[in-house]
């Protein structure tokens, strides 16, 4: 080509850039249009590329696909700017991710995948994210905000490292030098150490399995790299969401580096259950915090791996990571120190307002508890009142999140005057309380309280979890006393025997009771409330834990506006004698079923209470497994007490409890009989679709039969001192 012929073609190249960057810079300064609602959008006679374009990550699609808007020439040799507008299709970044990871959350705590409606409704979800506003850039469009969201991210991590260690030397101050072991994990892992030493052929041959078993990875993943059809070598459980996404399937390194981690995951998990001769308690141990390093190794955790943050890292061009930090630093302000996971927009619900909403009056208060009488819905109601003991290792109104999931407000509006107990937030100044305190001053008072607004000698009571523990202690007390102030007794998941309390035992060996002692004690004398909120999430920590670790952090997604999740996050205070009483008495040397609990001087027994009991268990439990309820129900039974019945109803802990007959959701199974055995149990029950409320309820009608006129709050022998849900519940922890 002649250097005339050069000219022309290098000033068409020319143009042709210069169009290129034009159209690219109308494209990223121009405000984002909303959607036409109604009508469809105009697009060019192309389909707009899809948001999040695969990325590189399923195999044979191109990383990063080019979605640049054409250009076309002007008259006169100009070029101007023509983007090509998206077709109006809805982002599931950021409500969908929410969405996965509450259902997430709420499987792990015993419910149902929640949807997508406001909050304000029963069992809401977290709403869909609001759209993005026209007039508000993006990060990485605006280097000013940029600027400004760099230097606030440095000021907050300084003020984040200032507050951390001085943090710990309070600490030290307080305790001394702190534990370096306070879980006592080490001493699980020199038995598992022993076990090996002890039998090195069992060792070889694990170790040869573990080889043949990733031969068998290469080969497979050789296969479906040529074009086979082949199965996994090794799969995710049942109801893994870790390994949702397609990639994870599709892209042969994903695929490989997935089933990699669950052939070592399953071999590590097995040759620890596999170990003899070693302490039980110790192996037990071991086996669990095998499972806590398993989770957090896992490759969904790293972000460079895990195809949803990749996704979410492109389409933001690093936005999410920005925010995830911000996350990550405001989590560990809040925690000051530690590192706090918010699993819930904690400033969006408002206690009175839009969650605990049924309407009633304070009645009663002293200083660990207020009484709170609902506002009757019907004319009439029960002669009997009931009186509702709540653990207060958490918040009462979970029976109360919303109106359409309320089971205050559902039983309300079965015609009972439904009294609860809304336990006080403790402070250093109450360290020095007892259990025997909650149940006189908390229990007894109530029911005297009960007594002065209704004038009723007699109420029918709820203990839930450890106030159901509780409640189990005092009918022995009251049944030796010939205290007949309980007419009946409902449980709902709460043990009395602990010999199979699950993996909560796992924590109260001596060296992990003073490592707790130590902390309460440097606390002011109480537990405080993330302590226990981290334990029971430890229970279930993909789901409590770490999806909100990548959620907040790699996604750089704001926490969701879920109820359940807002309650769960709610921690409370607990006194360190009432505390370290339920660790010792019941969990550790479990008195309470083996007779050998003492109070007022007398031994307690659970078999000399004769009142009708009711027991509900969950399928799913894990803090309270429906075995160890069935062992409770059976010691209620174990001298003749003919009235007591066990259900065990669908789901967990929560949901299992927590289940509106309106949703028809779950199921729950009905045996009269109490054979040796739960299985045996469960061999002759009968299923029932739906919730277990209106059985439930039938059942007390017959124990607690009679009407009287509907009681107002406030106008019986005791005034009204504050709307419900009182002020007590309203203290953080």
């Amino acid at each position: 080509m002649t250097q005339a012929e050069r000219k022309p073609a290098a000033a068409k190249k020319t143009k042709k850039t210069a169009a290129k960057r034009a159209a690219t810079l109308a494209e990223t300064s121009a405000p984002a249009r909303p959607a036409a609602s109604g009508a469809a959008a105009k697009t060019s006679s192309k389909p707009a590329p899809k948001s999040g374009a695969k990325t590189g990550l399923k195999s044979g699609a191109k990383a990063g696909a080019k979605t640049a808007p054409k250009t076309a020439a002007k008259p006169g040799g100009g070029t101007r700017a023509r983007a090509k507008p998206a077709a109006a299709k809805p982002k599931a970044s950021a409500a969908d991710s929410a969405t996965v990871r509450t259902a997430a959350a709420g499987a792990a705590l015993g419910t149902a995948a929640p949807g997508t409606a406001d909050p304000g409704t029963a069992g809401a979800g977290p709403r869909a994210a609001d759209p993005p506003k026209a007039d508000h850039p993006k990060i990485y469009e605006d280097f000013d905000a940029l600027s400004e969201y760099l230097t606030e991210i440095s000021g907050k991590s300084q003020h984040v490292i200032q507050e951390f260690f001085a943090r710990q030397t309070d600490l030290r101050r307080m305790t001394g030098d702190l534990p370096h072991d306070p879980l006592n994990v080490s001493e699980a892992y020199q038995e598992v150490v022993k076990g090996l030493a002890a039998d090195p052929g069992t060792v070889m041959q694990r170790q040869f399995n573990l080889w043949g078993d990733y031969a068998k990875l290469m080969a497979t993943m050789t296969r479906k790299m040529a074009g086979e059809q082949v199965g996994p070598t090794a799969a995710p459980a049942r109801g893994d969401k870790r390994f949702a996404h397609a990639a994870w399937n599709d892209n042969h390194l994903l695929d490989f580096i997935k089933q990699a981690y669950l052939v070592f995951a399953n071999w590590l998990e097995q040759t620890v259950a596999q170990l003899e001769g070693l302490d039980e308690h110790e192996k037990k141990k071991a086996e669990f915090y095998t499972r806590q390093f398993l989770d957090a190794i896992a490759p969904s955790n790293i972000a460079v791996l895990n195809p949803e943050v990749v996704e979410a890292t492109l389409e933001s061009k690093g936005e999410n990571l920005l925010k995830g930090l911000k996350n990550f630093l405001e989590d560990i302000d809040r925690g000051h120190g530690e590192l706090a996971i918010r699993q819930a927009d904690l400033d969006y619900f408002k206690l009175g307002e839009n969650i605990a909403t049924t309407p009633g009056k304070v009645v009663f208060q002293n200083e660990i508890f207020q009484l709170i009488q609902y506002a009757p819905t019907t004319q009439t109601v029960a002669k009997t009142p009931m009186l509702i003991c709540p653990p207060w290792i958490n918040k009462f109104y979970i029976l109360d999140l919303q109106p359409k999931n309320s089971f205050i407000k559902w039983l309300v509006d079965q015609g009972r005057t439904v009294f609860v107990i809304s336990w006080v937030n403790p402070g250093p100044e109450l360290r020095d309380k007892t259990f025997e305190d909650y149940i006189r001053q908390g229990l007894f008072e109530a029911l005297d309280a009960v007594k002065q607004a209704t004038g009723e000698d007699r109420v029918d009571a709820i203990g839930y979890c450890i106030g159901g523990t509780m409640l189990s202690m005092a009918l022995a007390l009251m049944a030796k006393k010939g205290d007949r102030r309980i007419n009946s007794a409902t449980f709902f998941t709460a043990q009395a025997d602990f010999t199979e309390a699950g993996d909560l035992l796992l924590f109260v060996d001596d060296a992990q009771l003073d490592a707790i002692e130590k902390q309460m004690d440097a606390a002011g004398g109480v537990l405080e409330g993330r302590a226990m909120a981290t334990t029971f999430n430890m229970l279930r920590s993909n789901d409590l834990i770490w999806s909100f670790v990548i959620d907040n952090y790699l996604k750089g997604k704001d926490p969701a506006k879920f109820d359940l999740l807002f309650w769960n996050s709610d921690a409370t205070r607990m006194p360190k004698g009432v505390h370290l009483f339920y660790l010792r008495e019941f969990y550790q040397n479990n008195r309470l079923a083996r007779g050998d609990m003492v109070m007022d001087n007398v031994k307690l027994d659970l078999g000399e209470v004769d009142i009708p009991i009711f027991m509900q268990a969950g399928e799913t439990d894990h803090i309270a497994p429906y075995g160890s309820i069935y062992r409770t129900a059976r010691l209620f039974a174990s001298k003749g007490n003919d009235k007591v019945q066990y259900m065990l109803a669908g789901s967990g802990h929560i949901a299992g409890v927590v289940n509106h007959p309106d949703k028809k959701k779950y199921h729950h199974s009905v045996n009269v009989a109490l054979p040796e055995s739960v299985d045996a149990w469960r061999a002759d029950a009968e299923r029932h679709p739906g919730s277990w409320w209106p059985y439930w309820i039938a059942w007390l009608n017959e124990v607690s039969p009679g009407e009287t006129a509907a009681r107002t709050p406030g106008e019986g022998g005791l005034e009204a001192i504050e709307d419900a849900p009182g002020s007590y519940v309203k203290v953080k922890a």
